[in-house]
């Protein structure tokens, strides 16, 4: 442990002397132009800064930005490439924009870092919040939540809208970008817009899922549900990966028929004996040998995880209603773990573990994640080729491993987010954590995968085939409102 630190600050010397190095480099002629911009009184060249900005999440690209600008209100043109910015928690490189400006978000004035809760008639809760704040801030602050959480709630608005921003509650509410009213935007022609699906709605709708290639969010109202007080929280154990997506799948689908059959949260995890560290601190101590005695005898093992709140006022109904759902699955018989906690330990669970793992410095490691839509049709044939061909015979995956449906139907056709053409479809995410040494292993692993799923996306024409439709409206979105590619030129 104590070598791995010094390889990180040895790493971190060594970026910081070339940031120096690079500042120097920069020609008069270059710096002036950059200070004669509108914007050039809140541009900051800081090697220590410049460092900080030049990785994301992943630990593994690295783009070195020519400089940080911290602007005090939403800015109009620059012409340089240009990315947003606050917890950079994108794994290629969106948030990064090498020989260009990263646009520091958390500088944006008091005014707007408010998040506003109001109520209408028509719309019900929804909150008019920025989009460098953290989803976290409407829960703790106003005792509200979005309908739709993501699993890491340290995360910004901006941030989860430019990706989908999905979790085990989108079967039932959609990703975020499903819930979003209106956005206030800046266009890389620096028009700042306030978009509605009813105005605007090319950019709108380009702009959700976007991975922010066509604007900087500045603004979004986005629909609101009450926080609840508690939650009921369960695993169940399948070793039959047909057994486990049915009851995922049945689990799923009894929104339409009665709201109380359903289930507020479901996703799945894939367990194995090499990623126990990963799942395992949910179980009892004096569960965990006969848990690793199933992993052993079966070497793969499914997990289904859902959780259903409650309040003083469902208190005593919920207990009977989950026995209800959870009713005649057939997970491996005395194998279902149940837990009551509070809600804000439930939605929060991903940051306590992220602390945890920082503390014992096993955190600030590359992340070489790893995530895609499986259409249902194919789940069976992904688990025999990927989970045990792959995955077990290069037996490096320590992380957790998510796999759970989603429908459709909760999805807009519009956005320029990219989905499975089935009524039902998996989200499988691999959330890997490597060595500085070791990450290519894991990377390898995934383009394994990827050639595992025709097409590999290494020809125009292959994505061509992965975007359908939703090609030519791209195509089209990006000569509207990124012609001259400048926005987040990461991905």
């Amino acid at each position: 442990m104590a070598s791995r630190c010094i390889i990180v600050k040895l790493r971190i010397t060594s970026a910081l002397l070339s940031m120096a190095r690079q500042c120097k480099l920069l020609t008069n002629s270059l710096y002036h132009k950059l200070l004669s911009l509108p914007t050039g009184n809140n541009l900051h060249f800081n090697p220590r800064t410049i460092c900080a900005a030049s990785v994301d999440f992943s630990l593994i690209p690295r783009e070195i930005p020519t400089a940080i600008l911290r602007p005090s209100r939403p800015e109009s043109s620059i012409p340089f490439t240009i990315s947003a910015r606050r917890c950079g928690h994108s794994i290629w490189g969106q948030a990064m924009a090498s020989n260009g400006l990263v646009v520091d978000m958390t500088s944006l004035g008091h005014k707007w870092r408010d998040i506003i809760v109001l109520w209408s008639r028509m719309l019900g809760h929804y909150a008019n919040v920025s989009g460098q704040q953290l989803w976290i801030d409407a829960w703790e602050k106003h005792g509200v939540a979005p309908v739709s959480w993501t699993d890491n709630l340290y995360l910004t608005v901006g941030g989860t809208l430019s990706s989908a921003g999905i979790s085990g509650s989108t079967f039932r509410y959609g990703p975020q970008i499903s819930n979003v009213y209106e956005m206030d935007v800046i266009t890389e022609n620096g028009d700042f817009l306030t978009c509605f699906p009813h105005k605007n709605p090319k950019l709108v709708y380009s702009a959700l899922g976007g991975s922010g290639q066509f604007r900087i969010t500045t603004r979004a109202r986005i629909a609101l549900g009450q926080a609840s007080k508690r939650a009921k929280w369960v695993r169940l154990l399948y070793s039959d990966f047909l057994a486990f997506t049915k009851d995922q799948e049945r689990l799923i689908s009894h929104l339409e028929s009665d709201q109380d059959e359903a289930l507020d949260y479901v996703e799945g995890l894939l367990l194995m004996h090499q990623n126990s560290d990963s799942w395992m601190s949910f179980f009892s101590f004096s569960d965990h040998q006969r848990l690793m005695s199933l992993v052993t005898k079966n070497e793969l093992l499914y997990c289904i995880e859902v959780a259903k709140y409650y309040d003083g006022r469902t208190r005593s109904t919920v207990d009977k209603e989950l026995e209800i759902i959870l009713k005649d699955l057939s997970h491996v018989p005395e194998f279902m773990f149940k837990k009551d906690v509070a809600y804000g330990d439930f939605v929060n669970r991903v940051q306590a573990k992220e602390m945890k793992l920082q503390g014992q410095g096993l955190w600030n490691v590359p992340q070489p994640w790893f995530n895609l839509f499986v259409p249902k049709s194919c789940i069976a044939d992904f688990n025999l080729g990927v989970f045990k061909n792959i995955v077990l015979r290069k037996n490096i995956t320590t992380g957790l491993v998510l796999i759970y449906p989603t429908n459709k139907n909760k999805w807009g056709d519009r956005m320029s987010t990219v989905i499975p053409d089935e009524d039902v479809f998996y989200k499988v995410g691999f959330l890997h954590s490597s060595g500085f040494g070791d990450w290519q292993e894991f990377d390898l692993q995934n383009k394994e995968v990827l050639r595992y799923l025709p097409p590999d996306y290494s020809t125009e024409r292959e994505w061509m085939q992965q975007f359908g439709p939703k090609w030519s409206t791209f195509q089209e979105s990006k000569a509207l409102f990124n012609l001259k590619m400048l926005s987040s030129p990461g991905p």
